[in-house]
């Protein structure tokens, strides 16, 4: 998905989004309908990351979870990244990158506009979800390692 997709979509939710200068390790915040953004933040890829992550937070989490020393904080936050991953980094996407011919994660990583690091997090995210695989329609997806399979 691209950010422009995104974005749009993220407007037509009635949700706005703004840049500015963060101080420390934060890339991006939600809350009451506005997405902050880091403006440092020099690719399409990684913004498209970010705002995933804070459109689940509006789809999912509530109240202010920036504490991350509190254990509910922490698994609000994990919420709204699977959210996010599973936006982004879908089980189709994976099928159909493996139908186009992709076959390593650098490539997979470009063709679905995501970092690298995104792409391993999601990975490990449907790991946790499904265990090793996940079989749908006549595909075994591998999640360790990476590898898709078609049943004839």
């Amino acid at each position: 998905m691209t950010y422009d997709i995104l974005a749009n979509e993220i407007y037509n939710n009635n949700i706005d989004i703004i840049y500015m200068n963060f101080m420390g390790s934060f890339k991006g915040l939600y809350g009451d309908n506005v997405i902050a953004i880091d403006s440092k933040i020099d690719t399409d890829a990684e913004r498209c990351c970010v705002l995933a992550e804070e459109l689940g937070h509006h789809h999912k989490t509530s109240g202010d979870i920036t504490d991350q020393t509190k254990i509910e904080n922490r698994k609000q936050e994990k919420i709204a990244r699977n959210w996010g991953y599973e936006k982004l980094v879908g089980i189709a996407d994976l099928i159909n990158a493996y139908n186009i011919g992709i076959r390593n994660k650098n490539d997979l990583a470009e063709h679905l506009n995501i970092t690298e690091q995104y792409l391993e997090e999601s990975i490990q995210h449907y790991k946790e979800k499904y265990g090793l695989y996940y079989e749908v329609d006549n595909y075994v997806v591998y999640f360790d390692p990476l590898g898709i399979a078609k049943h004839f």
